[in-house]
């Protein structure tokens, strides 16, 4: 008999999800340099070796959705339409990378656990902080790739202007005690400002 390999997908995806989520109450609970391996792993029923088959260490489950994030935003980047305008572009980025990424729902979730996770632990911090550099950087190869009517220092900024908006956002909304859907709708409105102002970048041929 074979097994249904959608069932075991959506077994993985529990899986991952009770790791994250454990990993998170853990952090909170007894401190990230307190905690092991082995009490994430035991929070998801499964033993420490396997738990790296998910995660190659603990923080890469605080930034669990960065790096499926930015794959999808650069092959949507890739994917540009003929003749469509780079504003245009980057909110269909955003539209489908953020707020439709299969991680939006869990990262809304935990986001607030989160980012007082990080700003409590400086190693954290500059996991962030270097994180945020490379997705920024790779992210604008990919536009200036894409968009040609573009030079690499515009293509710097749209992504810097867009991406700093978000996370100043997120920041702000989260220190001011907003909740979660409170947050979304604030980093909506601030995707429109930041992409209105770019409609002031040149356009396709």
């Amino acid at each position: 008999m074979t097994s249904d390999p959608g069932l075991r997908q959506r077994k993985k995806m529990r899986t991952r999800q009770a790791l994250i989520e454990g990993a998170l109450r853990l952090f909170a609970e007894k401190g990230y340099d307190q905690t092991t391996v082995a009490e994430i792993a035991a929070t998801a029923d499964i033993a420490t070796r396997t738990f790296f088959s998910y995660f190659d260490s603990k923080d890469d489950i605080v930034f669990f959705d960065d790096r499926s994030r930015l794959e999808r935003a650069v092959e949507i980047i890739g994917e540009r339409q003929p003749g469509e305008p780079v504003a245009d572009l980057l909110r269909r980025v955003i539209d489908q990378s953020v707020f439709a990424d299969t991680d939006s729902e869990l990262a809304r979730k935990v986001g607030p656990a989160r980012t007082r996770l990080i700003a409590s632990v400086p190693a954290l911090q500059a996991r962030e902080l270097h994180l945020l550099f490379d997705i920024q950087l790779q992210l604008t190869e990919a536009l200036h790739l894409a968009c040609p009517e573009l030079d690499l220092v515009e293509a710097a900024a749209a992504v810097g202007s867009l991406v700093g908006a978000i996370k100043v956002v997120v920041a702000a909304c989260q220190k001011r005690g907003d909740r979660p859907e409170q947050t979304y709708k604030a980093v909506q409105r601030a995707t429109d400002i930041a992409i209105d102002g770019l409609n002031s970048l040149p356009r396709p041929a």
